[in-house]
């Protein structure tokens, strides 16, 4: 039986795929190359799980005697963990930081984050301002973005409107709004009373607004001579 391997530290294998090791341990396993993955922690207080999915991202070492001295991965647009390569777009919204060498602090990196690895630092984003949240005695809601924040089409802002349906006229005239068809100067008849229905309608709507909201209506009675 013969498989094909992509090996993903190689420059070019940005459609890698590598199954997961059962023989690895649970830090080896989230810093290993792979699918994108929430990383289960081991601890239960919130300041050790911060410690211990800190210690997953820090950037991978060259070793020599089993003696770490610099940077394995810290290459443009190759993660600084596991070395897979990929390119960020710049309006993805998974898009991570740049990689600090100390993950907290320290100065930034030539590198980035994999999707594996930005989702587990986004992971680490919320569990950092959920400690801080605490710290503060305030409620913490993790963002779960969904398909439908992500769609692009749901993220363009609408234009100016030049429609209005039946609906939304009756909402604008019971608001007080004043609604006019245009006037080309040339208006014949058949027009002029379409136009006239269209005002004594949105004069109604408002009229039965103000009935409902309980205004007095006072009568006033004029005597003749």
């Amino acid at each position: 039986m013969t498989m094909n391997y992509n090996p993903p530290n190689l420059i070019g294998a940005q459609s890698a795929h590598v199954g997961t090791n059962p023989f690895l341990d649970r830090f080896s396993a989230a810093r290993a190359a792979g699918s994108i993955i929430q990383y289960e922690y081991k601890n239960l207080k919130p300041k050790k799980q911060l410690k211990e999915i800190t210690k997953v991202l820090m950037p991978e070492k060259k070793r020599f005697l089993k003696i770490p001295y610099r940077f394995k991965y810290n290459l443009k647009d190759r993660c600084v963990v596991c070395g897979s390569q990929k390119v960020w777009e710049a309006g993805d919204s998974m898009r991570p930081p740049l990689p600090l060498h100390k993950v907290r602090k320290g100065y930034p990196m030539r590198g980035t984050y994999c999707d594996k690895h930005a989702a587990i630092h986004r992971q680490y984003e919320m569990l950092e301002q959920q400690i801080l949240a605490e710290e503060h005695g305030l409620s913490f809601s993790a963002y779960i973005p969904s398909a439908k924040s992500l769609n692009p089409v749901n993220l363009v802002t609408s234009g100016p409107m030049t429609t209005l349906k039946q609906a939304d006229m009756q909402s604008l005239s019971a608001m007080g709004w004043t609604i006019r068809p245009p006037n080309n100067g040339t208006e014949n008849k058949e027009e002029e009373l379409f136009r006239l229905i269209i005002e004594t309608n949105n004069i109604n709507e408002r009229v039965k607004t103000l009935l409902t909201e309980g205004v007095n209506v006072v009568n006033v009675e004029t005597g003749g001579e």
